[in-house]
């Protein structure tokens, strides 16, 4: 099993560590990534505002600049046990898990999860619970600059009910 977790400023290349998954055994069948960017916009929806009068989620403020922090240390802690969690549900063979800190801009490239493994079906679910469990799980303090305006994002409930899915769940 090869896990490479990461916690950097710097931005990553999706290609380059797709080849790492695909390249780490033989009997790699299946490699799953997701890379998760800045949006240079927060959906309305998800600050309490309805949709449009179309339907479509209205669009809210507009975003300058995404910034990250960590507690090193305990943040790599919990990213490990996280994966450690992902191995023990699934079959995997590798994962990647790359989690930028920093000021961010619109477009930028936040964070990566990459997952081989010999099955389809056990790459996409532990790439989704890697996922779901680091927007909810791992120690990372998010704010936003919209306007000039620094503000503190907190944890969405549509984060916390989508990890709540796995909670009890198993692979059998």
């Amino acid at each position: 099993m090869t896990d490479r977790i990461r916690i950097q400023q710097q931005d990553f290349d999706l290609a380059e560590e797709y080849q790492l998954l695909r390249q780490t055994d033989s009997t790699v069948g299946a490699v799953v990534t997701f890379a998760g960017l800045v949006r240079d916009f927060e959906l309305a929806s998800e600050k309490g505002s309805e949709a449009d009068p179309q339907g479509q989620p209205a669009i809210g403020d507009c975003i300058d600049l995404l910034s990250l922090q960590h507690y090193p240390g305990m943040t790599e802690s919990l990213l490990k046990a996280i994966v450690e969690q992902a191995n023990e549900r699934w079959n995997l063979i590798a994962t990647t898990v790359i989690h930028r800190v920093g000021d961010l801009s619109p477009k930028d490239q936040i964070v990566l999860v990459g997952v081989a493994s010999r099955h389809r079906a056990d790459a996409f679910e532990a790439a989704q619970f890697l996922m779901d469990y680091l927007k909810t799980q791992a120690t990372f303090w998010k704010s936003v600059r919209r306007n000039g305006e620094r503000q503190w994002i907190e944890s969405k409930a549509s984060d916390q009910q989508a990890a709540a899915r796995w909670d009890g769940s198993s692979n059998e």
